[in-house]
């Protein structure tokens, strides 16, 4: 870990902070790959917004970091060894630093991003992100500001318009495979040995929640979600 600033003082709101006697963004940079640090160091360096007070080679240098510097936004790679980013920002966040953590990374798929944003990760940018976006990100990220790469919030929204997964139990799959198999209320009734009344019963619930209203679509509507596997032909 490699340290530019000669100690760290007190350190309250970072939006505050950052604009405090004029000076820059205090940031913390962590990844793994050397080059990679050093070209985003380079980057941000020539910023007179943009404070860069430290850098770490893994998640637990980042942390210590943070406990040791207090910088405004720790910008942290999302895989690293002996700590990855994401348990760096869980610890950061659950120390009560006042640290802002924004996750700068290759990865983009859903289960990453939601790992980021659960741990406390006010953003989540792609290393395709330009400078001025860069710049801009930290900035809002420092406010206390959610940032997200267009990809990233392309992504996010297009889960929000996903139908929320349907959960049937394990009586109203076995009811709605024989509706598949053609049988009728009282046919079901005899193979699952119950009343054809809790057929009817099961079989209504399964229509709320699949919001059908009858039992082709219903099979339909199964199988297209994968609640139901299709008989071989």
């Amino acid at each position: 870990m490699t340290d530019t600033a000669d100690g760290a003082g007190p350190h309250g709101d970072p939006g505050a902070a950052a604009g405090a006697a004029g000076r820059g963004i205090r940031v913390l940079v962590a990844d793994d790959h050397t080059v990679m640090r050093a070209g985003v160091v380079a980057l941000l360096a020539p910023e007179p917004g943009v404070e860069i007070v430290g850098e770490a080679a893994n998640g637990a240098e980042a942390v210590a970091a943070v406990r040791a510097l207090a910088p405004d936004v720790a910008l942290l790679d999302l895989r690293m060894p002996v700590m990855d980013g994401v348990s760096a920002t869980e610890r950061i966040v659950a120390s009560g630093a006042s640290t802002r953590v924004l996750i700068l990374t290759t990865y983009d798929t859903d289960a990453e991003i939601e790992r980021a944003v659960e741990a406390g990760a006010v953003g989540y940018l792609l290393k395709d992100t330009s400078r001025e976006q860069l710049v801009a990100a930290i900035a809002s990220a420092a406010r206390g500001e959610t940032v997200l790469a267009p990809k990233v919030a392309e992504r996010l929204v297009a889960r929000m318009r996903r139908p929320a997964p349907v959960a049937l139990t394990g009586r109203e799959l076995e009811v709605l495979t024989a509706v598949a198999d053609g049988l009728s209320n009282a046919e079901i009734g005899r193979r699952l040995v119950i009343g054809e009344a809790t057929v009817k019963t099961h079989l209504l619930r399964v229509f709320a929640k699949l919001d059908v209203s009858d039992r082709t679509h219903a099979v339909v509507v199964a199988l297209d979600r994968g609640l139901l596997v299709r008989p071989d032909r």
